[in-house]
């Protein structure tokens, strides 16, 4: 079992004043967004309260990020806002006690994979399909509270039925419910940025909001919190439905892989402002534990939150340290006040949503992809359909494999133009010596040098295999591999297919400079029994020095069967019977 020291995060005191800022500061900015991404969720306000407090306080402890804020946030309140919805809709009666099951086991999910040492993979994605992730979970965080921005509950059916359902929510409108929506977003937008040092603008628009509404609308019956029990979260055992089980299980790989997405782009973006490195791996263990706690006392899955994080690191926070102590800050605050947030209008809170929502937009790439490349823009938006209208990881899945595969059709046109080539005589698309030009112009256009160069991806396979009809009509070919560092499996059984149809045409082969992973894997294919030993060279020149050699050997033995009556310079294989 590996030493606590090597498990927590390092924690010191030489900058107790700055992560002690950096915390008080966080706190106050998760308050106004944990009760938000509660309701949202439909786990309720004081879900979002503890999932901000437990997954901030066993993330900073045992994460991999130290100045990493971690807390509920807009596409973890997505996920869970539709797992919740799917089974309590399929069990009412332990319908939510098992999706509290399913964050516990996303976090295990999560500690699998930092045990498996893959966090390092996790963000490996192409930008477009980060953007129009993004972009369709802030979309869906917009749909979702159109129906408590107009002062209505907000239809089932997620998405698709708040679509619905839209003509009935126009019919019903609050007025003064809507004002209040409009108005917190206002505020969020147009608040003063030299104040924003001292107080977070959506908790003053929260206040605010709050005050507006009991007095200006005090005689309007306007749709509140209303109390929050004031005691320690309880304690809720994993639940499985015989029927759900594999639903859960998808479910929770899918919140699992979200969140480590979350936090680690997050860990990104606080390296960038603190000069730093995180831990992936480490981190995702932290994420992981903070989550199976949060899941297990009725909290919401929560990820590294990125204005939780960036507010943190400019307000002074440098250790974990700042975590810690926003944890326990928020902690604080929520028994002392828990009171004063059953006066907070649902209508405010939808309208923080709504505000993250907007963020969340990648409004800077939306207007720039069509100009930067078409298929980019495609991908993009075919991702944000997909996840607005079908499902998050479907969504990533099929827009990673599009673009990979455009990629990798790019890469092999790409290679297939400058990383194979066969040359006859000196056309100068290879580098050649004096000797080997003139050893090359001495075989008569019957040694073919054959030259690869760089990594042979899968795709490289078909340039080579179209060089078929240069190997059938030479008598020596010369395969230079000692440009090549990594040979794939496809182009491997590639050169093999043409080295043993040279062979079983009775041509020599000479191969160049293969080393390392190279001659490995051509030894694993069984060519060390296919072409000689002596056939091996380390040197291009040499090869051409032998190849000459050969193809005279070739002609001395094949002069009775020359027909003299033909002209001196007719090509050599329409003279010679092999």
């Amino acid at each position: 079992m590996p030493q606590l020291s090597n498990i927590t995060n390092r924690i010191h005191f030489r900058n107790l004043r700055g992560d002690l800022f950096g915390g008080l500061t966080a706190a106050v900015i998760a308050l106004p967004m944990a009760l938000a991404f509660g309701l949202a969720s439909g786990a309720g306000p004081i879900a979002g309260l503890y999932g901000a407090i437990l997954v901030g306080f066993f993330a900073a402890l045992f994460g991999g990020t130290p100045t990493l804020i971690s807390e509920p946030t807009g596409p973890m309140t997505v996920m869970i806002t539709t797992v919740i919805a799917t089974l309590t809709a399929a069990d009412p009666v332990n319908g939510m006690a098992m999706a509290f099951t399913v964050v516990m086991m996303a976090g295990v999910v999560q500690i699998i994979i930092g045990a498996l040492k893959l966090g390092k993979y996790v963000t490996l994605m192409p930008y477009n399909v980060v953007s129009g992730f993004m972009s369709g979970i802030g979309l869906i965080l917009i749909i979702l509270q159109i129906g408590p921005m107009l002062g209505q509950a907000a239809p089932k059916g997620g998405v698709i039925g708040t679509l619905q359902n839209l003509p009935g929510l126009i019919a019903g409108i609050q007025p003064s419910e809507l004002v209040l929506s409009l108005l917190t977003v206002v505020m969020i937008v147009y608040f003063p940025k030299h104040l924003r040092r001292f107080a977070p603008p959506q908790l003053v628009a929260m206040v605010i909001g709050t005050l507006l509404s009991l007095t200006l609308f005090g005689a309007v019956d306007i749709r509140r919190i209303g109390e929050i029990p004031l005691a320690l979260p309880t304690l809720h055992l994993p639940v499985f439905g015989a029927n759900q089980v594999r639903i859960m299980i998808v479910d929770a790989i899918v919140l699992g892989m979200l969140g480590s997405i979350d936090a680690l782009l997050t860990s990104v973006v606080a390296d960038s402002l603190t000069r730093t490195e995180h831990d992936s791996n480490k981190e995702l263990f932290g994420q992981g534990i903070g989550n199976i706690v949060s899941g297990l006392f009725g909290g919401l899955p929560g990820a590294g939150a990125t204005m939780g994080t960036v507010v943190n690191i400019q307000a002074g926070g440098r250790t974990a340290l700042s975590g810690l102590a926003r944890a326990a800050i928020l902690l604080v605050v929520v028994l002392g006040a828990s009171g004063l947030t059953q006066y907070i209008p649902l209508a405010v809170l939808a309208g923080i949503v709504i505000k993250v929502g907007i963020d969340i937009i990648d409004w800077g790439f939306l207007k720039r992809a069509h100009h930067i490349s078409s298929k980019a823009a495609a991908i993009m938006y075919g991702v944000i359909f997909l996840t607005v209208f079908v499902d998050l990881m479907v969504a990533v899945g099929v827009g990673i494999f599009v673009a990979n595969i455009l990629t990798i059709d790019r890469l092999t046109q790409l290679r297939s133009d400058t990383g194979v080539t066969a040359i006859t005589d000196n056309d100068d698309t290879i580098a050649l010596s004096p000797e080997e030009k003139l050893l090359l112009e001495q075989g008569m256009g019957q040694i073919l040098l054959f030259s690869l160069s760089g990594p042979m991806i899968f795709g490289v396979a078909k340039a080579i295999s179209r060089q078929r009809e240069a190997v059938q009509n030479c008598r020596v070919m010369i395969l230079d591999l000692s440009e090549v560092p990594h040979l794939g499996v496809t182009t491997s059984l590639s050169i093999e297919n043409s080295i043993q149809e040279a062979v079983e045409g009775d041509r020599t082969v000479y191969i160049v400079g293969a080393k390392g992973q190279t001659y490995k894997r051509l030894a694993m294919l069984g060519l060390l029994e296919t072409v000689p030993a002596k056939c091996f060279l380390s040197d291009r020149t040499e090869a051409l020095r032998q190849a000459v050699a050969d193809l005279s050997r070739r002609l001395e033995v094949a002069k009775p069967s020359v027909d003299l009556s033909l002209p001196l310079d007719t090509p050599l294989d329409r003279t010679v019977d092999a």
